[in-house]
């Protein structure tokens, strides 16, 4: 293990205790994750960068996506991740949104 990586290990409170392996999915479009999410076992997790998350859920630009006056983009993704009986988990630190398979 590197330096970096154990720096990384010690400091990263919210990944602490999660593995590191997640899978990421595809997020291309909503068909094409939907596809991603069925392929995910029941309780694992899988990620997207929250930029393409954005871009399928969100109308809102960039770092507004998501945000507090983002109420449909918000819904958009709630519904579409209930819809693949997942839940979903923002991770901005880390420009990521977690799904994890219900």
């Amino acid at each position: 293990m590197h330096l970096g990586d154990a720096l990384k290990r010690i400091f990263s409170g919210s990944t602490a205790g999660m593995p590191a392996d997640k899978r990421r999915l595809a997020g291309g479009t909503e068909a094409v994750l939907a596809e991603s999410l069925q392929k995910l076992p029941s309780g694992e997790s899988g990620w997207i960068m929250m930029a393409q998350a954005a871009a399928l859920f969100s109308r809102a630009e960039g770092q507004y996506a998501f945000g507090e006056m983002d109420d449909d983009g918000k819904n958009r993704l709630a519904t579409f991740a209930a819809d693949n009986r997942c839940t979903p988990d923002f991770r901005p630190t880390e420009s990521r949104i977690y799904f994890k398979k219900n």
